[in-house]
């Protein structure tokens, strides 16, 4: 069994020291660290760290939020460790799952995430169906207007290229393809 480490801070300008001497002193045997924001979840420490972790080993932070960006993050990552039989312990926080106590406090909390995304999730498609009873979409508005459309299907039938037309109306030629296929008059061929 190893205990390794995990550190992070949220930019360049900090310093991981605290944080490191801290790991260490609570027996961290090899620590890996990021300095980027916890937004983003591609963070190339943290990847290391989970591949180099083994079947035993008992992953060490600091700090719930050095390891994800919310609970619900950090559940996910911990679930994922406890299925390749690897523990999982905070310094500042009663996560524990090397201890009866601190696995039990962990589920609980993993369970409140868990709630806490269904319940977002409720009020979202709640949201949405009241917004679509009124008449609204949800969505960013499109770009391609009726006046846009018109122009477009002209520019087409005259033998104009998906990018002229694009380049024309200032408008990707993805949005203007779709709006084409959607618009009541026969879909226009793809071909360039």
């Amino acid at each position: 069994m190893a205990v390794i480490g995990y550190t992070r801070v949220s930019t360049q300008d900090q310093n991981l020291h605290s944080q490191i001497d801290s790991l260490r002193g609570a027996g961290a045997e090899r620590i890996f660290s990021d300095k980027l924001t916890g937004k983003n979840a591609a963070r190339p420490g943290l990847t290391e760290c989970l591949q180099y972790l083994r079947e035993g080993d008992v992953l060490l932070v600091y700090s719930t939020d050095r390891l994800g960006r919310s609970m619900t993050d950090v559940v996910t990552i911990v679930g994922e460790l406890a299925d390749r039989g690897v523990e999982f312990r905070s310094l500042t926080e009663p996560f524990d799952t090397t201890t009866a106590g601190g696995e039990l406090f962990f589920h609980i909390c993993a369970a409140f995430a868990q709630m806490n995304g269904r319940i977002i999730s409720d009020r979202t498609r709640a949201g949405l169906a009241a917004a679509a009873a009124r008449g609204r979409r949800g969505g960013r508005p499109t770009v391609m207007t009726p006046e846009r459309i018109a122009v477009a299907r002209q520019m087409r039938a005259d033998g104009a290229t998906w990018d002229t037309i694009a380049a024309t109306l200032q408008v990707g030629a993805s949005s203007i393809r779709r709006a084409l296929d959607k618009a009541p008059s026969a879909p226009l061929s793809q071909a360039s």
